[in-house]
């Protein structure tokens, strides 16, 4: 394995076609939150001339709904996004996964797991703050066991990145994770997973997202190792917190912005971001044109997280 494996500062001159996403999961309306992740990583796309695809990351069936991904694309029209191709929903694409995940177990990188989130409770917290996986199962079953999911193997090594918003960013996953969950017991392919062969199949150069996402990043870059696919250029936006310092959500009542007026509003994100508009009115149409060439990413905020303003 080579160290650092995805050092870039700056976007690879070698990658011909910027192709961006944002790519929300439905379990609600979009909030401030979201919206921050869908402006900064629109128009770093756009400033950069390249692709912004929308991905409806659904994978997990048990917590998503068509209404809420109806709402999300809404309004993300109504703030006048405009994306590139067609919408793409990971509820459609178990057979793209399985595909991914039958090459990993042909090269011996995946293996059966007989643990129960009850019997991981007792051990140490992960970076992630989830329970730390310690290899249990990592050379077999016990005698009288089964198989509830399936674990990637991780090295006993660093994985590192530089991202263009917070810097160099580093994982002992064996340490810091241990082998994690790539298929779920209920026979769901999990998130870090999924998100990986979407964005390879999807041509993703550059992943720009919240930084509650930033512990996930080295987990990804491992997975296209695995895969032999060189990972994208990733940043971070600051994520954006309410009075309790908790991440806005649906679970912390988060307020939908659908009902916002459209410019004040992106005005907002792009304060919360760092990057202020001299205009006072514009249109909608004004507003972006206003914001693709006024963006900057080196005048993003280098925080993990800040305060809503909304």
């Amino acid at each position: 394995m080579t160290d650092h494996p995805c050092k870039q500062g700056e976007r690879p001159e070698s990658r011909p076609v910027y192709r961006g996403r944002f790519a929300p999961s439905p379990t609600g309306d979009l909030h401030f939150g979201s919206m921050v992740a869908a402006v900064g990583s629109y128009l770093d796309a756009k400033a950069n001339n390249g692709e912004w695809i929308v991905r409806i990351e659904d994978v997990d069936i048990t917590r998503c709904t068509p209404e809420s991904a109806v709402s999300i694309l809404g309004t993300l029209e109504k703030f006048g996004f405009e994306w590139d191709g067609p919408i793409v929903y990971q509820s459609g694409r178990t057979e793209l996964y399985q595909d991914y995940f039958d090459r990993l177990k042909g090269k011996g990188m995946v293996y059966g797991c007989s643990c129960s989130r009850k019997a991981l409770a007792a051990n140490p917290k992960g970076i992630d703050g989830a329970p730390l996986y310690l290899g249990r199962c990592r050379n077999g079953i016990a005698s009288g066991g089964s198989v509830r999911s399936w674990r990637l193997r991780v090295p006993d090594a660093e994985v590192g990145f530089v991202d263009r918003i917070q810097g160099f960013q580093s994982q002992q996953l064996l340490r810091d994770v241990g082998d994690f969950v790539i298929r779920r017991a209920d026979g769901l392919f999990a998130y870090q997973f999924a998100v990986v062969v979407d964005d390879i199949e999807q041509g993703i150069t550059d992943v720009i997202r919240g930084a509650d996402l930033l512990d996930s990043t080295p987990r990804q870059i491992w997975l296209y190792q695995c895969l032999d696919q060189p990972p994208p250029s990733y940043a971070h936006l600051p994520l954006a917190v309410n009075a309790s310092h908790e991440k806005l959500s649906k679970q912390t009542k988060a307020a939908p912005v659908a009902g916002l007026d459209p410019v004040p509003l992106l005005k907002t994100v792009l304060s919360f971001l760092g990057i202020q508009l001299t205009a006072e009115d514009c249109s909608l149409e004004e507003f972006w044109k206003l914001a693709i060439s006024n963006w900057d990413i080196e005048k993003v905020y280098k925080k993990h997280d800040i305060e809503s303003l909304i």
